[in-house]
């Protein structure tokens, strides 16, 4: 019989707990992959002005489940990454720029909006007959035996072998699996907005090095770019209350004025940064995806494709374990996951946290090693382009889906 919300009560086999893309993401692939799930996430209060900086491989696997066709239109190219060292000081690196064409590709990846992301994920889950999706506040997560038990804001009670918590850096999902988090602040925040401006951006993501920490400028379609700006708290908090007028006008300063006038657009986002990794990535059959595993900082495009790369890596081996009738939250299953997600997200985790520490040091030798980096960089090719090659798909952590295998 169907129930109130008008799908018939099926007894899961996954529940997903998290609506954001890493969770929507997870529970496409364990429905498109036959197994029977349901999504609980409830819409969050405050739009999401973010963009994200979607790399080749989270691409292909949004391709792969039918996802990136719905939203392909609302997305730039990233043909060219530029980083400009602008922190004025003695040891002053030069410039690198990285060319897709380089690595025989079209484009590093593509940068879209989250909202217009996020609404090609639901559009695509809500055609799947063996996901349900309900819109609602989780209350209790209780792991047992063979089951763990969700309990709604509504009085409904969901259990299924498997959970994947996709809720986030606060994850009730990973305080109920009782897995510590190792989590530390920096004295920064990022001040997240969009942007109008009057010269083309010509597919080209620029980075700035400050002594503050990068001012990134990511292509958007047409004439309208994203901007990640690390700042420290005090200087953040005082940029950000610039009318748009003055913030504007501060960008394009900022900016050294290579996208000529700017014109900052309605909604803005201010976060304090700093890093957190899971000491476990699953156990008490609860998976973790996302920020519930983990943190970086917006540095280097890495954040949600690590969380897109999670969902895809738990969806392969729920579904490998399900096509051999196995217990797919098996505890053997979620160690599996741990070791598969644990290198890919430690290496990113180490590279992000150094590079964002010597932009910050003013100890000169620091300053020598990374301005020795880019130059190497710069001036070895081979070099330049394994780089590139492993940003963009790293090596050791394609689950099938970002190589364009259906599960």
């Amino acid at each position: 019989m169907p129930n109130k919300n008008g799908h018939r009560d099926e007894i899961p086999s996954a529940i997903v707990v998290g609506g954001g893309p890493a969770g929507l993401t997870a529970a496409i692939a364990l429905s498109q992959g036959g197994i029977a799930t349901v999504l609980v996430g409830k819409r969050p209060v405050r739009a999401d002005n973010r963009t994200t900086a979607l790399l080749g491989g989270s691409v292909t696997a949004l391709s792969t489940l039918g996802v990136w066709e719905l939203c392909a239109a609302q997305a730039a190219p990233l043909k060219t990454m530029r980083i400009v060292d602008d922190t004025r000081r003695l040891w002053h690196a030069p410039e690198v720029k990285f060319e897709a064409h380089e690595i025989d590709l079209d484009a590093f990846g593509y940068n879209i909006e989250n909202l217009h992301l996020v609404a090609a994920l639901e559009q695509h889950a809500r055609t799947l007959g063996s996901l349900r999706m309900i819109e609602d506040e989780v209350l209790r997560i209780e792991p047992g035996a063979d089951a763990v038990a969700v309990t709604l804001k509504s009085g409904e009670s969901l259990r299924a072998p498997l959970t994947i918590a996709a809720d986030g850096r606060r994850s009730m999902g990973r305080d109920a699996a009782g897995i510590a988090l190792d989590e530390r602040d920096y004295k920064q925040a990022a001040l997240t907005l969009c942007l109008k401006h009057s010269r083309p951006h010509r597919d080209t993501s620029t980075e700035f090095h400050t002594p503050s920490g990068p001012f990134t400028l990511v292509p958007l379609p047409g004439l309208r770019s994203s901007l990640v700006w690390v700042l420290d708290p005090i200087q953040a908090d005082e940029i950000g209350a610039l009318d748009d007028a003055e913030l504007s006008a501060e960008i394009e300063r900022a900016s050294h004025s290579i996208l000529g006038k700017i014109e900052v657009e309605s909604g803005r986002g201010l976060f304090p940064l700093g890093v957190a990794t899971a000491r476990r990535f699953a156990d008490k059959r609860i998976a973790l995806v996302g920020e519930a595993a983990h943190v970086i900082p917006p540095i280097g495009a890495q954040g949600l494709n690590l969380g897109l790369r999670d969902a895809a890596t738990i969806g392969e081996l729920a579904i490998a374990a399900h096509r051999e009738g196995g217990d797919i939250g098996a505890q053997d299953v979620l160690n599996a996951y741990d070791k598969m997600r644990r290198a890919d997200v430690g290496s990113r985790t180490l590279a992000i946290d150094l590079l964002n520490r010597t932009l910050l040091t003013d100890f000169l030798p620091v300053q020598g090693m990374r301005g020795l980096g880019l130059y190497l960089l710069d001036r070895i090719g081979p070099l330049r382009r394994a780089a590139m090659r492993e940003g963009v798909a790293p090596a050791t952590a394609q689950p099938r889906l970002m190589r364009g295998e259906a599960l």
